[in-house]
């Protein structure tokens, strides 16, 4: 049997990258997958490929958020785990970020997240079952560089509600950690190193050749490890925030 044989997983932000790793790693483990993201033929593809089901929705929008728990509730008739993997890095400082660019990385990047939890917790909670949640974060919640102000600050509020809510559930028997990883090497990360880092195709060796384990995170890695914070062989923690980077924030050299 696999991890997370018969349990139903949500997947939020699940099309590409990080959560398109997850999706694939949880449907291997025997999960009843649905997944949620805003491009539909990137999402539907990935859904043909592993037997998941997608679920447009622009999570944006809080209650499209509190919706793909409905969608998946429709479908399965229960949410056992869900993944918070959708994500914002649009570039802004504390002096240059707008008002509306702020909102932006608020509404992706911590309100969704919540109201996502709200409503899969509340599923949780009326038919009295354990369940697992698991938040993608950021190391940038630590502080961030300059240019990743409002990033910085919505995934700094993300690990916080992620500790808040796992202490107000942990009587329910519903487990809440997060993971704020570091750089990672995702079709994402490489849009946005090539829009506002004019980097060119070799940026990938470049950054890897720099990182201590010679190495960029890598999506396969972080998707095994969110699969088994899921699962029930990660025992009773909850309420933490992993430091899944290869940095060490706090220490100096």
């Amino acid at each position: 049997m696999g991890l997370l044989e018969d349990k139903v997983v949500l997947v939020n932000g699940g099309s590409q990258g990080i959560g398109a790793g997850i999706v694939r790693a949880a449907v291997r483990e025997g999960a009843s997958v649905v997944l949620t993201g805003r491009r539909a033929e990137v999402g539907e593809r990935l859904a043909a490929e592993t037997g998941a089901r997608f679920v447009r929705a622009d999570l944006a929008d809080p209650a499209q958020a509190r919706d793909s728990v409905a969608r998946t509730l429709d479908v399965h008739g229960r949410i056992d785990c869900l993944v918070n993997a959708a994500g914002l890095t649009s570039r802004g400082s504390l002096l240059d970020t707008s008002p509306e660019l702020f909102d932006q990385h608020m509404a992706i990047n911590l309100r969704a997240p919540f109201f996502a939890m709200q409503a899969a917790v509340a599923d949780m909670v009326a038919r009295k079952t354990p369940g697992t949640i698991v938040n993608i974060g950021s190391n940038c919640a630590h502080g961030g560089p300059p240019f990743l102000a409002p990033y910085s600050a919505a995934k700094a509020g993300l690990a916080g509600l992620t500790r808040n809510a796992a202490h107000a559930h942990r009587w329910d028997r519903i487990r809440i950690n997060g993971l704020n990883i570091g750089w990672t090497d995702t079709e994402g990360e490489d849009a946005v190193q090539r829009a506002f880092h004019d980097a060119g195709d070799d940026w990938r060796e470049k950054a890897a050749a720099a990182q201590p384990m010679g190495k960029l995170g890598q999506v396969d890695e972080i998707a095994d490890f969110v699969v088994f914070l899921l699962s029930d062989r990660s025992g009773v923690v909850t309420g933490s925030v992993i430091d899944w980077d290869q940095n060490v924030i706090g220490a100096q050299g």
